[in-house]
């Protein structure tokens, strides 16, 4: 039920972001925005989607913060890329944005894909309630600004340099802004759409964040390069501390482990009819990409 809800899920934004983007042209910017919000697991749009299914909340409506958060994401993979910043070749099997085309092309394809995010949730669509779409923009310019993934990414461009490697504590702060966050405002946006508790969702969904950045620690030691569709072992050769480096593959595993049962309890509330948000957590730390 799980793969095909998440395959579902996946191409359901998919031909809703190329509807969203089709009367925008041909530029090279737009291409380059066509480009980089094409492919992924689209486990974040998949979230939005399902906890909103959880609430009520009609798919055609909840369709439009899964592509607002697909977008947003797929900026933020666009600009980690540069050179400036992560320097990567390759995301998703595919030359980056800005090997395909050029740097400044990718700047503007991630600004614009960053903004089309914030204008997929105010439109009337997403909810027919304006405090509920403000609610929604709100909870995604903290999720990633810089209390949230900017943080993250700045704490971690810092970690760099630093005369010492961080601790753990200091790698899971880093890493709840980085991807937590945005994994958070997702399963949290079907609960604020129908106006309900958000808390289990957000227990579940940070449990789900740590072990979701865990096993792509674990991956970038243990994956494939073809399978994953990027470079991998780029942090162990820059020396820089992870959760594999500082608990080791079976701590690290083991701790993945522990917090998906975490996520899991978080969902006592729903019952069986969660089992495929279970399935999701068990997934994160099973995949190979």
């Amino acid at each position: 039920m799980f793969e095909t809800r998440l395959k579902d899920a996946a191409q359901q934004v998919q031909a809703h972001l190329d509807a969203v983007i089709a009367p925008m042209g041909d530029l090279p910017v737009v291409e380059a925005m066509r480009y980089a919000s094409t492919g992924g697991k689209r486990l974040r749009a998949f979230l939005v989607l399902e906890t909103a299914r959880l609430h009520g909340i009609a798919p055609q409506q909840a369709l439009w913060p899964a592509a607002a958060v697909e977008a947003l994401h797929a900026y933020s993979l666009v600009h980690d890329d540069l050179p400036c910043m992560d320097d990567d070749d390759l995301r998703r099997g595919m030359p980056t944005v800005h090997i395909q085309w050029d740097q400044a092309t990718a700047v503007l394809a991630g600004d614009a894909l960053q903004t089309l995010a914030f204008e997929l949730l105010s439109r009337a669509e997403t909810s027919p309630d304006a405090a509920i779409r403000c609610d929604l923009v709100l909870g995604m310019a903290r999720a990633v600004g810089a209390r949230g993934m900017v943080l993250g990414q700045a704490l971690d461009i810092a970690a760099e340099t630093a005369p010492d490697p961080l601790t753990l504590d200091q790698i899971t702060e880093l890493q709840a802004g980085k991807t937590g966050a945005l994994i958070e405002w997702s399963a949290a946006a079907g609960p604020i759409l129908a106006g309900a508790d958000t808390a289990p969702l957000r227990a579940y969904a940070q449990a789900l964040g740590l072990a979701f950045q865990i096993a792509d620690d674990i991956l970038d030691v243990t994956g494939d390069e073809k399978t994953a569709g990027k470079r991998l072992q780029k942090d162990e050769k820059a020396g820089k501390a992870t959760f594999v480096s500082l608990l080791g593959l079976d701590g690290a595993r083991a701790r993945a482990a522990e917090l998906i049962e975490q996520a899991h309890a978080a969902l006592d509330t729903y019952g069986d009819d969660a089992e495929c948000l279970r399935d999701a957590a068990r997934f994160v730390i099973a995949r190979q990409s």
